[in-house]
């Protein structure tokens, strides 16, 4: 009673398929449509006949994912700690520079997934137009990004309610957590993709109203309060702590920024890719500029960036520039009231990170890069060990118990954010080999779907900028030397040099040919209506001029 062979399941083109479920263990059932056969008949499936997940996520629900699905406490808190690292200044140019290379980034994907919206995302895009083994190192590394992820929101929740409440200690915090995640998991895709949509609704409405406070704060409209304006930017300065300051900040805000790339791995369970998909990832550009720009700005306003409570390691919970800059402004119980959006935003984080790390783990083990038992999922659609296996990982958090709050965040945070960078140079890199295969097998890029803009600039610029802030964002680690916290910022790169060595000599992989890559499969129309092109206003004029393409593109 192993682990089904979805592939098994699909048809050949002309021929009917009919699969009936025989019992639990044999996974999901396959049903087609009387009068559609073969593949065609795969693209209309509820249930996704490869990796047996259900496309249940609406355009809308796909669309809030791209505009605030993850954003939590890595936004919220982790940029004070940047804040303090760097300065107002120095968190400005790391969220410009990031959101940057994000755009690029996700112009790649937009190109990708909008023609191939299947089970791995650019995990298996990896093994098809590079290498086996560069999937696997990127795919562990991507997985490594969400369980980090998902700790550092454990701990964040815990100690939210550990400072209301110390009546029950932060490991039975994470226990109760732990459990009602897991079983709101086990709801389905369309619960979780509602959920999704209005607590990330529930969090742009409330960061606008935080910037708008900021604004009347800054101006001196507080009653009580002096007008602030500039003044945390000459004292106690734009730059805390020079280039150093600057190079430690790249890596909290490319762990603030993981998640745009989900919509990639949600398209799998989404109805219409063919629309959803493009619509998200356009959106991710007002997502770059409204949200984190917006924040980066605002918070640099109104929170001094030497605040003792952005880093004291001896606080029982973090502490948000949000809160501080309230607490500053006179309303000391204000703090409450941004630790109850705080917590809201941790449900909707924890929830996407699990379902982004469980998929992960699941696209994975069904094509040999992870344990066979993780690539099961029950009738409904529900990778239930997968589930629970990436929501084992959230137990890093009790870090915390040991270290405090904000050093078990530092130390989780390096990791992840190394990881970014690796990963979104990964997928650079795919798009460009998929380009070079789409050219040599004699395509026209008139043919794809969804355009990358200024290919091949932006890609080449993507994978050129992630690796070298791969390597410059442990700067601070050397003068003076710290070990600990060197071995925290770059024990990840040799790991994936690691994992893809290993795995290439063992089971003898080659770089794929890009004359014999079958670029057909994994191509599906929409779950609706699969032979309409794309949603008016969707496709964009290659004849327009860039900045006009920008313009359409919202």
């Amino acid at each position: 009673m192993g682990f089904p062979s979805f592939s098994a399941l699909r048809g050949k083109r002309g021929e009917d398929v009919s699969v009936s479920k025989k019992g639990s263990d044999d996974g999901v059932a396959i049903e087609n449509t009387a009068g559609i056969s073969g593949s065609d008949s795969d693209d209309f499936a509820a249930i996704d006949p490869n990796s047996g997940v259900k496309r249940g996520l609406k355009t809308r629900h796909l669309s809030m994912m791209a505009l605030a699905g993850i954003i939590g406490p890595g936004l919220l808190i982790g940029s004070g700690r940047a804040l303090a690292n760097g300065g107002p200044a120095a968190l400005l140019i790391g969220f410009g520079v990031i959101g940057i290379i994000a755009f690029s980034i996700m112009q790649s994907l937009g190109e990708l997934t909008t023609l191939y919206p299947t089970g791995g995302a650019f995990t298996g895009l990896s093994d098809r137009f590079v290498d086996k083994a560069f999937g696997v190192a990127v795919g562990w590394n991507y997985f490594i990004i969400w369980f980090c992820v998902l700790a550092n929101e454990y701990n964040v929740i815990s100690s939210i309610m550990v400072d209301w409440t110390d009546a029950i200690p932060i490991w039975g915090w994470f226990l109760i957590f732990w459990f009602s995640f897991t079983a709101f998991q086990m709801l389905g895709v369309e619960t979780f993709g509602e959920a999704e949509f209005w607590l990330a609704l529930f969090k742009l409405v409330g960061l606008v109203a935080f910037f708008l406070f900021s604004l009347i704060y800054a101006s001196g409209g507080v009653i009580g309060a002096e007008a602030v304006g500039f003044s945390y930017w000459r004292d106690p300065g734009a730059f805390t702590n020079g280039f150093k300051g600057v190079a430690s900040v790249f890596v909290f805000c490319s762990t603030f920024y993981a998640g745009v790339e989900s919509v990639a791995v949600a398209a799998t369970e989404t109805k219409n890719p063919r629309r959803a998909v493009p619509l998200a990832i356009r959106q991710v550009f007002i997502r770059i500029v409204v949200v984190y720009m917006g924040s980066a700005f605002f918070f640099g306003l109104v929170c001094p960036a030497n605040s003792p409570e952005l880093t004291s390691a001896a606080q029982r919970a973090l502490r948000s520039p949000m809160t501080i800059a309230i607490a500053n402004a006179g309303w000391e119980g204000g703090k409450h009231l941004i630790n109850a959006f705080i917590l809201v935003t941790c449900l909707s984080a924890v929830n996407s990170s699990i379902f982004i790390g469980s998929r992960t783990i699941l696209f994975m083990a069904q094509t040999q890069k992870a344990p066979k038992f993780l690539g099961w999922t029950n009738k409904r659609g529900v990778p239930v060990p997968a589930i629970v296996f990436t929501n084992l990982f959230g137990a890093l958090s009790m870090m915390n118990v040991s270290t405090g709050a904000q050093d078990a965040y530092s130390y989780i945070v390096n990791l992840s954010g190394v990881s970014t960078f690796l990963v979104w140079a990964a997928i650079s890199w795919t798009h460009i080999r998929f380009r070079k295969a789409w050219a040599a097998q004699g395509h026209s890029n008139s043919e794809l779907p969804f355009k990358s803009m200024l290919y091949p600039y932006n890609a080449w610029f993507g994978l050129s900028a992630n690796i070298f802030l791969a390597f410059i964002q442990g700067w601070a680690t050397f003068a003076p030397f710290n070990a600990v916290d060197f071995v925290d910022a770059y024990i990840l790169l040799p790991l994936f040099g690691v994992i893809y060595v290993v795995y290439k000599f063992w089971n003898k992989t080659k770089t794929v040919n890009l004359h014999t890559i079958d670029l057909q499969e994994g191509r599906r129309k929409d779950l609706d209506d699969g032979r309409r092109p794309l949603a008016d206003g969707e496709e964009i004029d290659s004849t327009l001029p860039w900045y006009k393409k920008l313009w359409k593109s919202l």
